[in-house]
């Protein structure tokens, strides 16, 4: 009979001999094993590791933030966002994994927790803000549950303001990455356009969400299921490009993407089209602004990027639609089509 051990690390040694050993432990820095897998030594020296493993102190931070990684809610984040989490968690753990859980209802802790963040941002005021958001999130999943008596993270505002207002691809950057870039990164940059969505959802979207009329997905990060009907520049884009992978979008070798590697390659190429300061995350919105200046409404906008109607509102308001010449023009055009101008 077989059985499945969980958290099981391994590590490989070369030794003196020129020979590799292979080391087993019970988890990430914990205990090693004896035996091999499957022999009857080594599952009992995992039982016994297993049983002298530290359980958590109760009544501080660290048992509240072990749970929520415990959780379905942290198991249904995307894997990306699972990791960040993980990540940052640790991080608090470092800092605040002994905190009595019955301080949280002092006012004094906002102080405390704000210092923290204060500190963090002298590295990066964005990643302070996350480690806040995760924080404030923990503790409003444990304060759902009764674990703790308040969540003093509420509410804590943003110190990144850095706003994202010029940062729209122009025809201009457009026919210039097109002119100087590889050829298996002009469809990516197609398909951003047309369908405004994000990195993510497009180094995985399979051949099988196009229908050779709509792209139908759903959104990792949101769960937003959206249908895209795809105009004609894109079709045309997607009908030129051979399937060599389930996927659409692959590199080079007719592979599909890794992040790291896709976010590599996109760098380089805007290099080589001396497009600077501007990044594939800023197709999503400059895809907003062109359906806008297009004339579609928000709803309609809404519709195929996925963004909720507060989010769309707000891309035109303040990070993207920065006052484009020809909503100018435009808006005089209408105003004369509309106004009897005497002889």
């Amino acid at each position: 009979m077989r059985v499945r051990l969980k958290g099981i690390n391994s590590k490989r040694k070369v030794l003196s001999d020129g020979t590799v050993k292979t080391y087993w432990y019970a988890w990430k820095e914990g205990p090693r094993l004896v035996g091999e897998p499957g022999d009857p030594e080594f599952i009992a020296s995992y039982n016994e590791a297993v049983a002298r493993k530290i359980t958590p102190p109760q009544g501080v931070l660290l048992s509240v933030l072990q749970g929520y990684q415990a959780s379905a809610e942290f198991r249904d984040l995307a894997p990306r966002t699972c990791r960040d989490y993980a990540r940052l968690i640790k991080l608090i753990e470092g800092e605040f994994g002994t905190f009595p859980l019955s301080a949280l209802k002092d006012r004094r802790c906002r102080g405390e927790f704000l210092s923290w963040r204060d500190h963090l941002a002298l590295r990066s005021c964005r990643q302070a803000d996350y480690a806040w958001i995760v924080l404030a999130r923990v503790l409003s999943w444990a304060l759902d549950r009764g674990l703790v008596p308040s969540n003093p993270c509420e509410r804590g505002g943003r110190l990144y303001r850095r706003s994202r207002r010029d940062k729209v691809w122009t025809l201009d950057d457009e026919g210039r990455f097109l002119e100087r870039a590889p050829h298996h990164l002009h469809l990516p940059l197609k398909l951003a356009l047309w369908t405004g969505q994000r990195q993510g959802d497009l180094l995985s979207l399979p051949w099988s969400a196009f229908d050779s009329h709509k792209i139908r997905l759903r959104q990792s990060k949101t769960g937003e299921r959206v249908v895209i009907p795809v105009g004609a520049p894109l079709m045309e884009a997607l009908d030129a490009t051979p399937r060599l992978s389930p996927l659409i979008l692959v590199n080079a070798d007719g592979k599909p993407w890794t992040a790291d590697g896709f976010r590599s390659s996109w760098r380089k190429a805007c290099r080589a089209a001396g497009i600077e300061g501007l990044t594939f995350n800023d197709l999503r919105g400059t895809a907003v602004t062109r359906l806008a200046l297009a004339g579609c409404t928000e709803a309609e906008i809404a519709a195929i990027t996925g963004h909720a109607l507060r989010d769309v509102r707000s891309i035109l308001d303040s990070n993207y639609l920065h006052r484009d010449p020809a909503l100018a023009e435009a808006a005089i055009r209408k105003l004369e089509s509309r106004t009897n101008i005497p002889d």
